[in-house]
């Protein structure tokens, strides 16, 4: 009895003490992706780049977890950035290696910002992500492959383009990156 005691308490503190270590990961950054139907327009967006209020505000909805991604550059990892466009509405995520600054500006894309940063190479739990073009609204949509992702197409979905690999969106994602 004593024995089964100071084993189910020691599997308990260390549990307590792998989720506090989970909750305190500053490399890790939560990815979401937001629908404004007044402009039928999508945007990603990182945790903290804005309030959900500013937000709301804006006419944004349906606000969707996708992935996460990395704070921070490191080895095996591609800078994403935010991109918009004034005339279409668009709001582009776009990693460093898709297109160079000059080809964005001539297609008249502005307001260049870091959001973060995803991984180049597929590995243990990991999500290819994909930009897909909507023609109809001029809107580069990021969604990662899960499931039937071809059925954007049926949607008027075109241009599927492979981006980054991020982690995926389950709880257990953590437990993963100890492994």
């Amino acid at each position: 009895m004593k024995k089964t005691f100071i084993l189910v308490s020691t599997v308990l503190a260390s549990v307590f003490a792998a989720n506090k270590g989970f909750a305190q990961s500053d490399e890790l950054i939560k990815v979401y992706r937001w629908y404004n139907p007044q402009d039928q327009n999508y945007i990603t967006v990182v945790e903290g780049e804005y309030q959900e209020g500013q937000m709301l505000n804006w006419n944004w909805k349906d606000k969707t977890y996708m992935f996460v991604g990395y704070r921070n550059p490191g080895p095996g990892r591609v800078g994403v950035f935010s991109w918009y466009n004034p005339d279409t509405k668009d709001y582009a995520s776009i990693a460093e290696d898709e297109f160079t600054d000059d080809q964005m500006i001539k297609m008249g894309y502005t307001n260049k910002h870091i959001q973060f940063y995803a991984l180049t190479r597929r590995g243990a739990n990991t999500i290819a992500v994909y930009r897909w073009y909507i023609p109809k609204n001029h809107d580069w949509v990021t969604i990662p492959e899960e499931g039937n992702t071809d059925a954007y197409f049926k949607k008027g979905y075109r241009r599927k383009a492979y981006q980054y690999y991020g982690i995926p969106r389950n709880s257990d994602v953590q437990i993963y990156n100890q492994l």
